[in-house]
């Protein structure tokens, strides 16, 4: 008997260890998923309990499997949720698709172990030792789903926010959130789809509080058309061109060519979603490093959009001022006790009742103290990317250790290949990982490999 140890058991290993069974049946490979938290298919992404916490990509677009794509409507008619393809579920209602998804294919070879994983020991003669707080697995082959990493520190000018009652480390604390008075002056450091989803609670839930949104940039996300645009526009680029500025210029001047035809511009963007990993592949680590420091930031604000009615809601906070985004980010925080004076980059005085970290995930694993990577680094079997955007590894998941070796039997699937991929961290682009990475992992169980899956 095969084990294949899957450590996490948010969306990434969730969807790793359905298409997993799904892919071995009749065998007796063994799926054992690691998972601290009650319940799976959470993580930080679909943990939340608000409601107005919408996904921000079409119901007919997040099917858990790559080779059925209604699943996930079909799904939803059949346990009365909205159930219209081109809408937006709420983040909440996905996690319960994704615990039902797993369930439904488990024909007993999973086996669900409530535990933190604080070590992965290589054993003598392959294989591996996975540590757990309940105590240790023998597997042929361990997956890290760890997801996205915790957000960085909040600092001034270097020195680190106090650990103070007003200092809330986690956006996506949502009773942290609503325990705030109902008139709280709350600043939410970011601008991105973390503090949207901050704002909405924090706004939506009493209508006497005040929000200030800020970040370097002060860009928000842009909305999503509430139909979906008709055209997928998209023109090939050169296979000579392999610099971040001409790629950008690429992407302006197809959005002017759409434009003069009538065609949106998010065709553009959503045309070349299918383009992206290859184009950043071409890339080397200077011109990476270039696009994260010129352009990535427009890109992100145009690719990852909010649903119709988030963007509503946003903007009726922002028209009515209890909404204020700006651009700068933090000049000074001062600790007040009960509260603190924040002053902005534009010069504005905040009394707060809360600063709220919604910087997102920080994906470098030399700065997180999450303590299987920090094992994991010590024993050189993980190391950050070139850019510390994840784990250094191969395009398809394998980890390519401190000593440059590629570990066929030690992969990341998700988040932890952005720096390979850039673009790993939403359903779409993690369900097909997850595909891929069963098909293979099943091949070693005596399954046929199944390339119209690992192709999608």
């Amino acid at each position: 008997m095969r084990t294949v140890s899957i450590v996490g058991g948010g969306a990434s290993g969730t969807l790793t260890a359905a298409n997993l069974l799904r892919m071995s049946r009749g065998t007796d490979l063994r799926v054992v998923l690691h998972e601290r938290a009650a319940a799976v298919g959470q993580g930080l992404a679909y943990s939340t309990t608000d409601e107005r916490h919408l996904l921000n990509v079409r119901t007919r677009d997040m099917s858990g499997l790559a080779d059925e794509p209604g699943h996930l409507v079909a799904w939803a008619e059949r346990h009365g949720h909205p159930a219209d393809p081109i809408g937006f579920l709420p983040r909440a209602t996905y996690a319960l698709y994704l615990r039902d998804l797993l369930t439904d294919l488990d024909d007993g070879r999973l086996e669900r172990r409530r535990e933190d994983v604080t070590d992965v020991e290589p054993r003598d003669g392959g294989g591996y030792a996975v540590h757990g707080s309940e105590g240790v697995t023998d597997a042929d082959a361990v997956v890290l789903a760890y997801g996205n990493l915790p957000s960085g520190t909040l600092a001034v000018d270097g020195r680190p926010l106090p650990d103070a009652g007003w200092h809330l480390p986690s956006a996506w604390d949502v009773g942290a959130l609503r325990s705030l008075p109902a008139d709280a002056r709350v600043v939410l450091v970011g601008s991105g789809l973390t503090a949207v989803d901050a704002a909405v609670t924090l706004l939506g839930d009493e209508p006497g509080r005040e929000v200030w949104m800020v970040s370097r940039t002060g860009m928000v996300p842009h909305r999503h058309l509430p139909l979906p645009c008709s055209t997928s526009w998209v023109r090939p680029i050169s296979d000579d061109a392999c610099t971040a500025d001409i790629y950008a210029a690429h992407v302006r001047e197809q959005v002017d060519r759409a434009a003069a035809s009538g065609v949106c511009w998010r065709s553009v963007i959503d045309g070349m979603r299918g383009l992206t990993q290859r184009l950043w592949q071409r890339l080397d680590v200077t011109e990476r490093r270039r696009f994260l420091a010129e352009h990535a930031r427009d890109w992100e604000v145009a690719r990852h959009r909010m649903a119709p009615e988030v963007a509503a809601a946003i903007q009726g906070f922002r028209a009515t001022g209890r909404l204020h985004v700006l651009g700068g980010g933090l000049a000074a925080v001062e600790d007040h006790g009960d509260a603190a004076g924040v002053t902005l980059a534009d010069g504005t005085a905040v009394d707060a009742d809360a600063v709220v970290n919604c910087t997102g995930p920080c994906p470098d694993l030399d700065r997180t103290d999450m303590p299987l990577a920090v094992r994991l680094r010590e024993r050189g079997l993980l190391r950050r990317d070139p850019l510390g955007l994840g784990a250094h590894c191969e395009p398809d998941g394998r980890v390519v250790d401190a000593s440059g070796e590629v570990r066929e039997d030690l992969l990341v699937v998700g988040p932890p290949r952005k720096g390979a991929l850039w673009e790993t961290t939403a359903v779409p682009e993690i369900r097909a990982q997850a595909a891929d990475l069963a098909a293979r992992l099943a091949d070693g169980a005596g399954v046929v490999r199944r390339p119209d899956l690992a192709r999608r």
